[in-house]
Formats: structure tokens, sequence, C-alpha cells
């Protein structure tokens, strides 16, 4: 079985009890923490190793680093192939900035966008604007099919709409 596949067997377990879940991921989400304000110290550096030596250097565990792995591909430069990743891999951590910041705010970890490192990185002012534009970017209004007044009304009461929730 592949790492990614026992991390994902793990941290999503239907079957797990929920309060060792829920250690599990309050253990992970401090790690992950910690790693994320390591790498955003030097955020143009890329960091690269074999998974077991990224492990070994940010203390966590191989399946925390796989954990970490899965959730920052989205937001690298080059993604990882974590689905055929092994503890020998060669990967890299070279991220984009903007989007893992964004990436950040559409997971809602404001413990991860609202790190002190990135305040060297992008003013208040830049944070706040990537935040809005992100959050803005899932804003849907979705406008329905007009209902005219002597058509049925949709709650299938029979009555025309005007007579019904139309009198509102």
């Amino acid at each position: 079985m592949s790492l990614i596949n026992d991390w994902r067997d793990t941290a999503y377990s239907p079957t797990a009890n929920k309060g060792d879940l829920q250690r599990l991921w309050q253990d992970y989400f401090l790690k992950e923490k910690a790693i994320y304000a390591e790498l955003l110290k030097d955020p143009d550096t890329e960091v690269k190793g074999t998974v077991s030596e990224l492990a070994e250097k940010y203390g966590v565990t191989i399946m925390y680093m796989t954990g970490f792995l899965d959730g920052i591909n989205d937001s690298l430069k080059t993604a990882n192939d974590i689905e055929e990743m092994t503890e020998d891999t060669e990967v890299s951590l070279g991220f984009d900035k903007e989007k893992l910041f964004r990436n950040m705010v559409d997971a809602k970890a404001d413990w991860l966008y609202g790190l002190p490192e990135w305040d060297d990185i992008y003013s208040k002012e830049e944070q706040e604007e990537l935040i809005k534009d992100q959050k803005k970017s899932h804003t849907f209004v979705r406008e329905g099919r007009k209902i005219g007044r002597n058509e049925p009304c949709p709650c299938g009461s029979g009555k025309k709409y005007k007579n019904c929730h139309g009198q509102a």
C-alpha cells in the first residue's frame, strides 16, 4: 500500500474512534503549523529531500509528512506525484506564495493564513485583499426563473402563485 493511502485510511477512517481521530488531527495541525512557520521564514528557498529526510528535518512521522505533502501539493510550483510516493521518493516543497495563501483561506485554515510569518511576505492590507478576493471567488448568486403571478405555485398547493406564496 502507498504512503498516501495509509495516510488517508488513517486520517479519514469512517470506522475509527472519533476521539482518536480528533486527537490525531489536533496533533497533526500543531505540527503542520510548525512546518509552515518554518517554510514561510524563507519562502523563496525551495526545500527538497526524500519524504523520510523531510519528516526527520521537521520532526514529524512519515505519516504526518505524507499528510503535509498531500495538503500542500496544490500550492506547489511543481506538484509531487503523491499517489506513487514512498519514503525514498524525492519531493519538493517549492510553493507559490499567493497560491498557498489563497488555498489556506479556501480551506478555512485561519491558524495557517494567520501565521505571523505571512507579515514579512504580505502587508496586512495585501493579506486582507487576498482573503477578500479568495472568499469572493466562491460567492455565487443564483437567479431563479421568475414565477408568473398566474402560474401554479411551486409549493404544490394547486393554487395560483398570486393567491398563495405570491401574496407576501
